[in-house]
């Protein structure tokens, strides 16, 4: 009976990353908004920069409140928790589908729909690894945090024939009545473990720091990981809200769902291969790597004027971004444990808030000012490189991870 405790425990565990998973990939509406953007530009005639401000808008607010979601989390669960975010997001959808104005869009999927993705999110990734040993927190995190990248594989093609179908109104009160029904219903199988069970002791391995935020705040680590976030996050927000739209002008393609398509998918791959390297090699040097590279490939954007090659850079772009959602939790967790990583996590993730304003609104501000994207690229390029230089200080400054 003792042997099938263990055993139990483990299937649980996998039971909620599976659940986590399975509601990152309705939150991973957000990731459908370039669909949704090259619409509103082409049958409402918005600007590019009005087109960007409800997803700029909706990252900001979702990064925001995962600070308080994640002090939620930790204090109610993760059930009740994902539930509410369900609700709200449905409901910031739904009310999408009367907004009619820029402002009121901001209002509706930016603010309330933001706000019901930061809800959601915050439960789904400390209830699943909080069941694991260290030496799997990069695995597991990969596997939780691939669903909100896999979400535009499915949400983006979805909305471009409901676009087609039933118009942009409709369209946004469908996404909402989904997104309400999957992820409440999901949400019921999220649980913490036990107070007493401990994963590293079952494992034989060293128990992990227990850091509260206002300890964590007062570290340079948390800092460098914050700087981190937000040089490396700017470049694939702003390719996610404006691939669509480059596909269009840059590589004169109309299909501009299949960049995002491939740009959601190589994220999701991003997340899960960054989660297994990083166990083995450290977060650190995981992030120096995923830094370089992006910077290569954002130099080099502007040459991407053919469908086969932005392709190419969607999905090298998507690669790369998707790596900062598992090394990030997953290196806050290493550094300051689980037991209060919604709440450490939510300040971390507030990086992501400031660059979902920095990326999409450069791209969209320069493209209008200068008639392309290249400076954005260019600019882009240099702040990953930051970020590459700040990762190889933790290389040197600390342990591996």
């Amino acid at each position: 009976m003792a042997a099938a405790e263990p055993l139990a425990r483990q299937n649980r565990g996998w039971t909620v990353t599976l659940a986590a998973l399975s509601i990152n990939l309705v939150l991973g509406v957000l990731y459908a908004w370039g669909v949704m953007a090259k619409a509103l530009v082409v049958e409402w005639h918005w600007s590019k920069v009005d087109a960007a401000w409800p997803f700029t808008v909706g990252t900001a607010s979702f990064a925001v409140m995962m600070v308080f979601a994640g002090r939620l989390q930790d204090k109610v669960g993760p059930r009740l928790c994902a539930s509410l975010g369900g609700i709200v997001l449905g409901l910031g959808l739904a009310l999408s589908a009367w907004a009619e104005s820029p402002a009121s869009m901001l209002l509706t999927f930016g603010v309330v729909g933001g706000i019901g993705i930061g809800l959601g999110y915050a439960a789904t990734t400390p209830a699943a690894i909080k069941w694991f040993p260290p030496g799997k927190k990069g695995l597991i995190t990969g596997i939780v945090v691939s669903g909100v990248g896999l979400a535009a594989v499915y949400i983006s093609p979805l909305a471009q024939v409901l676009l087609q179908v039933i118009g942009i109104q409709r369209t946004f009160l469908c996404l909402g009545l989904g997104a309400i029904t999957a992820v409440v219903a999901l949400a019921q199988l999220l649980r913490n473990p036990p107070a007493d069970f401990d994963p590293a002791a079952e494992s034989a391995m060293t128990p992990g720091p227990s850091v509260n935020w206002t300890a964590m705040l007062r570290t340079a680590q948390f800092w460098r990981l914050w700087v981190m976030f937000i040089l490396a996050a700017s470049a694939g927000l702003m390719i996610i809200a404006h691939v669509a739209i480059i596909a269009k002008e840059q590589a004169r393609w109309e299909w501009g769902f299949v960049p995002v398509l491939l740009l959601a998918l190589f994220n999701s791959a991003g997340r899960l291969a960054s989660g297994i390297v990083s166990d083995r090699i450290g977060r650190s040097r995981t992030m120096l790597l995923a830094f370089a590279l992006q910077a290569g490939n954002m130099f080099a954007f502007s040459h991407y004027t053919s469908p086969a090659l932005l392709v190419f850079g969607s999905a090298f772009t998507g690669l790369c971004y998707g790596t900062i959602f598992t090394l990030m939790p997953a290196a806050t967790a290493d550094r300051y444990g689980v037991k209060h990583l919604g709440v450490n996590y939510g300040f971390v993730f507030t990086a992501f808030g400031v660059a979902g304003v920095c990326g999409p609104l450069l791209g969209g501000k320069l493209r209008d000012l200068t008639g392309s994207y290249a400076t954005a690229y260019t600019i882009s390029a240099v702040m990953l490189l930051g970020g590459a230089v700040l990762a190889l200080t933790a290389c040197s400054t600390s342990r591996p991870g």
